[in-house]
Parts: C-alpha cells; structure tokens; sequence
C-alpha cells in the first residue's frame, strides 16, 4: 500500500506489475535514460493502472524527492551500473519513510572466473555473444555481498540485511 519508488525502473514493468497486483499502491518510477522512459511510458499506455504509475528521469545518486517520502523503495539490478553505489543506496534511505520498505536487488560478483563462465552458460547459453560478454561483465562489475553491506553501512543504512536469493542475485 502506499507509494513506492522504483529507481532503475527501465521498461517500467515491475511498476506496472505492482499496481496491478495491489490496488492501494501507487508507484513512481525513475531512469536516467529518456529512452527507457519512453519504453515504459509505451508500456503504461497499454496498462490499466496509468493514473497509478508515473514515470520521471532521475539521477539514482541525486532524487528529486522531499526525506522520508515514500512507503517503500525499490531497485531491481542497477547498482552494479552505478559507480559509486555508495550515493545510490543513501539516496534510496533518504527518500524512504521511516519504517519503510527498501529492496535493493542486484548481481553479486562470482568467487572465480570459472563461475561466473558457468552462470553465462548456464543463463545466456541461447543469447548473442555480445549479450553474453555483457552478461559476463554486468557480473564482474557486481559487488559481493560482503562489500554490499560496507557499503549499505556507509550509506548510513542503520537496519539492513543481505540475502542471496539466487545462484546470481542478492
């Protein structure tokens, strides 16, 4: 219920999902690409909960929101995208209400080479060789779960946990 916040929305369908999951909930989400938001503003057009979802450009280290403004605060595999996720992750406790929600979910970093050679044949087996490479690269960028929660803990996150909820995400 409430509003929440998707920052890395991309085509905008975990939004659209969400609203039409929960009738009480109304989502913003951000990206700082105008062609993303494009993409989602097309796929919003198509959905029944448009007076529920609205889509801005955002800079995820840098919100245009008020503190303590949103219910919950989502992001679904970007901060491996983000230079200094360390922003990311206080701009994402900054705008959430206390006793609100974040789920931030990413990639994490494979131990060894060889693992992370088994996850891009294991879930891009079937893409081009340059969605692969940047499969393979996306993981190489990720953190570990170890350096998430420094991270979190830099951000000024005061109650947080790490969980890895795949052979890939946490």
């Amino acid at each position: 219920h409430g509003e929440a916040l998707d920052i890395g929305t991309g085509p905008g369908m975990i939004p659209i999902l969400l609203c039409g999951r929960h009738s009480s909930c109304r989502v913003v989400g951000v990206d700082l690409s105008p062609e993303m938001k494009k993409l989602a503003e097309s796929h919003l057009t198509q959905s029944l909960v448009r007076e529920r979802v609205t889509f801005q450009l955002a800079d995820a280290k840098c919100l245009d929101f008020l503190d303590d403004r949103f219910d919950a605060v989502f992001s679904n595999t970007i901060l491996h995208h983000i230079p200094d996720p360390t922003l990311f992750l206080a701009e994402a406790w900054r705008v959430l209400k206390p006793g609100g929600v974040l789920l931030i979910r990413d990639l994490f970093r494979p131990k060894c080479a060889s693992d992370a050679a088994f996850l891009v044949e294991k879930h891009a087996a079937q893409e081009s060789p340059s969605s692969r490479e940047l499969f393979r690269a996306s993981l190489y960028a990720a953190l570990t779960p170890e350096e998430l929660e420094k991270v979190a803990l830099e951000a000024g996150l005061t109650s947080f946990e790490v969980i890895t909820d795949s052979d890939r995400h946490m």
